[in-house]
């Protein structure tokens, strides 16, 4: 008998790139941010989750208002699952270069 077991997955850095790892959609914010919500909805499901298990999302950008301009593709994805998951959104300087 488990009395408070709990599963947690931990996922970090999932970006807009392909299953070799290579950079997608170039100057393209509204695809990338598609693309970087399938591939954590693609490890979620591999460990028999979805966007309903995330109870947070940090988003990092080189560019706010361009991504602000896009979040109705977060809120059609998470509103499709019924949830709401807290969320910052932090501006940096730059990204790490991918590849």
């Amino acid at each position: 008998m488990l009395v408070g077991a709990n599963r947690h997955l931990i996922c970090a850095g999932q970006t807009s790139v392909d299953a070799d790892g290579n950079p997608q959609h170039p100057g393209d914010m509204r695809n990338q941010v598609a693309l970087a919500l399938d591939n954590l909805e693609a490890v979620l499901n591999a460990a028999g989750m979805g966007l309903a298990n995330v109870i947070r999302l940090n988003v990092y950008t080189t560019d706010v208002d361009e991504a602000v301009s896009h979040f109705d593709v977060l809120g059609s994805r998470f509103g499709h699952a019924e949830v709401v998951p807290p969320m910052t959104l932090l501006g940096v300087a730059r990204t790490p270069c991918l590849r």
